[in-house]
């Protein structure tokens, strides 16, 4: 499948006259608890040719593509990305973080990555996840339970208890922050981890209430202690050097 993936990539290149920088595999594949039937989620950052970025106007700085054997593409431009960076944007830092790559430039990522540790705003970052916590716990009040909305829970919620109690990024592989977890709950998403390996997407498991009461506690925990978390240290003018130097690789 990367093969494919990597020519799909080439292609949209010549097609778009853009080059790639960073491509990497997101979603369920990319934090370690894929079911058989997951698609693949290609995401993406490009550059145009420097007189693209010359123009007074504002130009279309996202490009989708979904192919016939589920391959789901997205990508934004470089400027875009820095705009989000400034926003401490929780899925561009993701990208950045990741650990997939079908097209991977050294260099980019070598500039890219002192930005986003500046960027890194734990306020930010801990509201964005537990918005999302929040949601999936709604979704997982009740008697069947879409397995997929456990770990989608389960997952936003450590990376929020991570950035609280590490004081870094999280890791986009899950199983890197369930050492937060106390024994007991550990247990219980071993057992799910190899159930959702074995089952579709669209799997319901029976609810095991003292995993949802344990998630409810910890998003009600954590949404006290962000209200005390800092913000990012973005700087623009470093950033605005970072931006010409990349165009020019």
């Amino acid at each position: 499948m990367k093969t494919k993936i990597v020519e799909q990539l080439k292609t949209l290149e010549k097609e778009k006259k853009i080059e790639i920088l960073l491509a990497i595999e997101s979603g369920s594949r990319s934090w370690g608890f894929a079911s058989p039937d997951s698609d693949y989620d290609i995401r993406f950052i490009y550059k145009h040719p420097i007189d693209w970025y010359l123009s007074p106007w504002e130009k279309r700085d996202t490009i989708e593509f979904m192919t016939e054997d589920d391959l789901d593409g997205s990508g934004w431009d470089l400027k875009k990305v820095f705009h989000l960076l400034n926003k401490s944007n929780v899925p561009n830092l993701e990208h950045l973080y990741s650990h997939i790559f079908y097209v991977k430039n050294d260099k980019f990522l070598e500039l890219m990555k002192p930005l986003a540790e500046l960027a890194f705003s734990p306020v930010s970052v801990v509201y964005h996840y537990l918005s999302m916590s929040k949601k999936y716990l709604e979704a997982c009040n009740k008697e069947e339970v879409k397995l997929k909305d456990i770990f989608y829970c389960m997952r936003t919620t450590l990376a929020s208890k991570w950035v609280v109690e590490k004081g870094t990024f999280p890791p986009v592989i899950f199983h890197e922050m369930l050492d937060l977890l106390p024994k007991n709950i550990l247990n219980k998403i071993y057992f799910l981890l190899n159930l959702k390996s074995e089952k579709g997407e669209k799997y319901h498991h029976t609810q095991d209430w003292e995993l949802f009461d344990y998630l409810k506690s910890e998003i009600e925990k954590l949404s006290e202690v962000a209200k005390t978390l800092q913000s990012g240290n973005f700087n623009k003018k470093e950033a605005e050097k970072v931006f010409l130097e990349i165009l020019k690789l």
